[in-house]
């Protein structure tokens, strides 16, 4: 059979736009294939969370569906299978399925509704749909199709934390029913370990039961979520015969029967793949929110340059503005190094100095502040200045204003409220310091584009006299590595002992991560590039009391430990 795999980035929402991109393609396509397979819930885009509880939102489902039927109609004997929310007909449980709808001259020949829903990580899918209470196959065109949609494939449980232990296995069910191709609709986020996890999952499950599989995956970012495609098709023995590109649009059309090639599948570094992921999802985010142009603070440190790359690859050199704004404790170099950056990419940059507007605040507040003092509030003042220039140039002249912190700054609250945190997307949220400067060097690959200097300095805020990050953090390098224990794979406090890292050290990190909660809810949204990043995937609670460090209460006793030291809203601050 022949099948095109159409990989499209659908926008959350709207249905109309959405049924337009699903007919061109399938009008384009319709003379070569039998089969056009679309994404998970692809008329609404994925996720659409509460717009689902909306009526008007499902009855345009359900005029994109009659359009669709219409439309195939005109092109008969060539299928088109596509996901959307559907009613769910029975009074118990909840109001929708999310279903994979097959159209066959004119009419809906057969649905498929989920039969997994996940509910861990930035899942919610319980919160709106009802699973499956069947799962079969359909005959068309001589094959007998087993439909199933994204989670509906993890459940190989070797898999670790990326899948979970389900009662049922569609999968398992399609084939013990028959089916000859196993047809995967999916809307897969991206994260830097997930394409070889998932490439693997879908190879073995077509090994397993010696059936060909075709993998659709959304392509494209919605918030804070970035979809990679790396759509899939293999043959009977696991092989693939077919690999959609990652993180553009691509329709393929492949013929089901094709024998494999192991050499078809070339994973990439995991940098280069956050590095695209970050690209796309800062331009999905900016041209989905109806913005062209963005703005960021130039400070001459690597996180801002990195994001200036990533920016100015995503939106274009001519669409970006960025800000120098010395204080009296700015270096030279990092105005010059700022300048020199600005003009490797080409981007106007404009210098404001803070200064005058800096001791303006201090004499204002005076005399309850000692004007010489240089203490925290006194630092913060600074950035909270620089937050405010930026975001008055953007609602003037109608910028994105990127704000630059990075995922180690973010997780134990080495940033201000109201200053460096402003913004309307934070690119490198989930990108670890480390990491920042891998993806420094995998942009300079090529030719020096970000500064040596700027990668050489040491890390500094520059909000007060000969100060370095390392003055109050460990070594990021540490830092880095407790958090990705902590934050990523939840290990305890007692699990993060050892001999390498002080005691102290380890217990500073996961204090400071529990009680900056409050800071990061008031962040703005980021993207998604790890397995666990500071959004909807982990929710905390702010208003809590608990101890990483020995037990609260001992059983039959009411004793309880001493609070963890250190106010939980006292502000830190960074560059």
């Amino acid at each position: 059979m022949r099948i095109t795999l159409a990989q499209l980035n659908p926008i959350v929402g709207d249905v109309e736009g959405n049924t337009r991109r699903a007919i061109e393609t399938f009008r384009k396509v319709a003379s070569e294939t039998d089969l056009v397979v679309f994404s998970e819930m692809f008329l609404t885009g994925y996720p659409p969370q509460d717009l689902l509880e909306r009526p008007r939102v499902i009855r345009r489902v359900e005029e994109a569906l009659r359009l669709l039927c219409k439309i195939s109609a005109e092109i008969p004997g060539v299928g088109i299978l596509i996901g959307a929310p559907e009613l769910n007909p029975k009074s118990g449980g909840r109001r929708l399925h999310n279903a994979a709808f097959l159209i066959v001259d004119g009419r809906i020949v057969y649905t498929q509704v989920k039969s997994l829903l996940p509910t861990y990580d930035v899942f919610d899918e319980a919160r709106y749909f009802q699973p499956a209470d069947k799962i079969d196959v359909v005959q068309f065109k001589g094959e007998t199709l087993g439909i199933s949609i994204c989670e509906d494939a993890w459940t190989d449980t070797s898999l670790g934390l990326t899948a979970r232990n389900y009662d049922t296995d569609p999968i398992g069910s399609l084939a013990n029913k028959g089916a000859s191709i196993i047809l995967n609709l999916s809307a897969s986020p991206f994260n830097v370990y997930k394409i070889k996890t998932r490439f693997k999952l879908l190879s073995d499950h077509s090994r397993k039961h010696g059936i060909p599989l075709v993998f659709v995956n959304q392509v494209g970012a919605n918030d804070e979520l970035i979809f990679d495609g790396h759509s899939l098709s293999f043959d009977k023995c696991g092989v693939p015969n077919a690999v959609l590109s990652g993180f553009v649009e691509e329709v393929v059309t492949i013929d089901s029967e094709k024998t494999g090639q192991a050499s078809l599948f070339q994973a990439r570094t995991e940098i280069a793949t956050v590095h695209d992921a970050l690209v796309l999802g800062l331009r999905d985010y900016a041209h989905k929110c109806g913005f062209t142009k963005a703005i960021l603070g130039l400070s001459g440190g690597i996180d801002s340059a990195v994001t200036l790359a990533l920016a100015v690859e995503a939106l274009g050199a001519e669409n970006m503005l960025g800000i120098c704004m010395p204080s009296l404790y700015s270096s030279e170099g990092s105005i010059t190094d700022s300048r020199k950056l600005a003009e490797n990419y080409g981007v106007t940059m404009k210098t404001i100095p803070i200064e005058n507007v800096y001791e303006s605040y201090l004499d204002t507040l005076s005399p309850d502040m000692e004007p010489t003092e240089i203490g925290i509030t006194q630092e913060n003042l600074q950035a909270r200045v620089r937050g405010n220039i930026l975001m008055a140039y953007a609602n003037k002249f109608g910028y994105l204003t990127l704000s630059t912190g990075n995922k180690s700054e973010m997780a134990v609250g080495y940033c201000t409220l109201y200053g460096d945190m402003s913004g309307g997307l934070s690119v490198l949220s989930d990108v670890p310091k480390t990491e920042v400067y891998n993806l420094a060097k995998y942009i300079n690959c090529s030719s020096e584009k970000i500064p040596q200097e700027i990668i050489d300095k040491p890390p500094s805020a520059e909000l007060r006299p000969n100060q370095a990050d390392q003055d109050t953090l460990p070594s990021y390098e540490v830092l880095d590595r407790i958090l990705h224990c902590y934050v990523e794979d939840r290990c305890s406090a007692e699990d993060l002992v050892s001999d390498e890292v002080p005691p102290e050290v380890i217990r500073w990190v996961v204090e400071a991560v529990d009680r900056n909660e409050y800071k990061r809810r008031q962040a703005p949204p980021g993207l998604r590039v790890t397995s666990k990043s500071f959004g909807s995937g982990r929710r905390m609670p702010i208003a809590a009391k608990y101890n990483q460090f020995g037990q609260y209460w001992q059983f039959g006793e009411c004793s309880v430990d001493s609070e963890p030291s250190g106010s939980p809203m006292k502000d830190t601050i960074d560059e």
